[in-house]
């Protein structure tokens, strides 16, 4: 299960386990995307271009970092919605690159609307093998609170 609002701390760094990007991911989400631009699945295309191989799509880190992010328990059950999104795209990630997230709590604070709910703003940094930060931005997410805290906070007054 997800933390709730109450259990993110803000300047807590949080590390995702590392995952291998395969050129079967690549085609994974070119085919999912309809997105089959050359520099991504077409091999001597790639090889010609100014990467000199292939490249994973952009975007397709952005929906990896949820799922690393998922990896350790931060979002699983409690997220209600993505807010936003802010992104940059730093140096290209090719198949074979490791990579990382990183998420440093900027921002864990209260809804003004709904009593049972928070938002949570995190920065993230993609880190590859190299240590060599390929994306990065701010996500902010609508958490819920534990209902538990919430009940607790009413027998307390």
């Amino acid at each position: 299960m997800g933390r709730y609002l109450e259990e993110f701390t803000v300047g807590e760094l949080l590390v995702s386990p590392e995952r291998e990007i395969t050129q079967d991911d690549i085609q994974a989400f070119a085919d999912l995307t309809e997105d089959h631009n050359p520099v991504h699945v077409d091999m001597e295309f790639a090889r010609q271009s100014v990467f000199g191989g292939p490249i994973s799509h952009g975007p397709m880190m952005i929906g990896i970092t949820f799922g690393l992010l998922s990896k350790i328990d931060l979002f699983d059950g409690t997220i209600i919605a993505l807010k936003a999104v802010n992104w940059s795209f730093d140096a290209p990630i090719r198949p074979g690159d490791r990579v990382h997230v990183r998420a440093r709590v900027l921002e864990a604070r209260p809804s003004k609307t709904a009593a049972d709910r928070g938002v949570v703003v995190l920065k993230i940094e993609i880190w590859n093998q190299a240590d060599v930060v390929v994306q990065a931005g701010e996500i902010a997410g609508v958490m819920k609170k534990n209902s538990l805290s919430k009940q607790s906070g009413s027998a307390a007054s």
